[in-house]
């Protein structure tokens, strides 16, 4: 009974440490995120079913009409020139004001509190169960089927966040007239239900869970492995520089898996269906082919550069703050 107690006590430790962490981390790096998806949403516009409302982040350009006419109607593989990190950056601020930089940060707590701790706390288990007890080592392909299986579940519980978030992040590069003004995460998810069906709630949710299953099996997985070949080599001692290094290390290996998915997912979850119209996209595929076709194969790798200003900065503040919390709660 004791051991069956131990074990359970470790299995919610394990969920509580990550979901701490994550909402820490999610929150403190929103801004970053709220960005990448806005340039992901670039050039969108020059994609079969153009959508005019989407020009307002591009830079001025003589012949801007002419050069999106020929981009949608020859699918010339270059979209028009993006905007780069700081550009949007400092344009949200201008346009939007610097409350704009935290648009849907409620959703980003919820998605947090419901995607992320449904992970992180599930790889914990699985890792317990997994581990070798003798040698204390669990096997890298272990890792990642842990990862994959953990980021698979967690991403299916919180996708309703997840469109919601990516919806109010989305909203300020609208018109006013075709903005949606979702008070907050809970009135974006009502509206959502009522308006276009529950289902709604998990559009683009086959992509929530690629992503999820791609960036926890190489976020988790990497920081563990970089973490224990740091100790085992003696590179570093087990502190923060070790925490850091292998954290850094775990976020970019994250950001180049899940980038291509990231593109479409929230190109997916951010369309607008109107009633008597087909959607802009068929599904995933569909997107993935239109966004290519019009913007080329890079295009899937647009915002690359605030998914590692993000996911870097994430993934550190992530485990830096789950080794604190790990520390504060050992003698639970």
């Amino acid at each position: 009974t004791n051991t069956k107690e131990k074990k359970l006590k470790m299995g919610v430790k394990g969920f509580v440490e990550g979901g701490i962490a994550s909402i820490v981390a999610g929150s403190t790096t929103h801004p970053l995120d709220l960005i990448k998806v806005r340039m992901q949403l670039q050039g969108e516009g020059s994609a079969p079913n153009p959508n005019p409302t989407v020009q307002n982040l591009r830079p001025a350009l003589a012949f801007q009409n002419a050069t999106t006419t020929a981009a949608t109607s020859i699918h010339v593989p270059h979209g028009p020139p993006r905007v780069g990190l700081v550009s949007v950056g400092v344009r949200i601020v201008q346009q939007e004001g610097v409350a704009a930089l935290f648009s849907g940060v409620s959703a980003t707590i919820l998605r947090q509190t419901l995607y992320s701790t449904t992970r992180m706390g599930l790889y914990d288990v699985l890792k317990q169960k997994w581990t070798d007890p003798d040698t204390k080592n669990m096997p890298l392909t272990s890792k990642i089927g842990a990862g994959l299986i953990a980021g698979g579940i967690g991403a299916a519980v919180g996708n309703p966040a997840d469109v919601a978030m990516v919806r109010m992040q989305a909203d300020g590069r609208l018109p006013l007239a075709e903005r949606r003004n979702y008070k907050s995460v809970v009135d974006a998810i009502t509206r959502m239900a009522k308006q276009e069906g529950v289902t709604s709630l998990w559009r683009g949710s086959s992509l929530t869970v690629n992503r999820a299953m791609l960036v926890t099996a190489s976020q988790l997985a990497s920081y563990d492995e970089i973490k224990e070949k740091i100790l085992k080599k003696g590179l570093m001692k087990d502190g923060l520089g070790t925490h850091v290094t292998a954290s850094f290390a775990a976020g970019f290996v994250a950001a180049v898996a899940s980038n291509p998915v990231d593109v479409i997912k929230t190109r997916v979850m951010n369309m607008k269906v109107e009633k008597g119209n087909a959607p802009p996209y068929k599904g995933a595929l569909d997107c993935a082919l239109k966004t290519v076709r019009a913007e080329g194969p890079m295009a899937l790798y647009k915002g690359f550069i605030p998914t590692i200003s993000r996911q870097g900065p994430f993934t550190v503040v992530l485990f830096v703050t789950l080794e604190q919390v790990r520390k504060l709660l050992k003698d639970f």
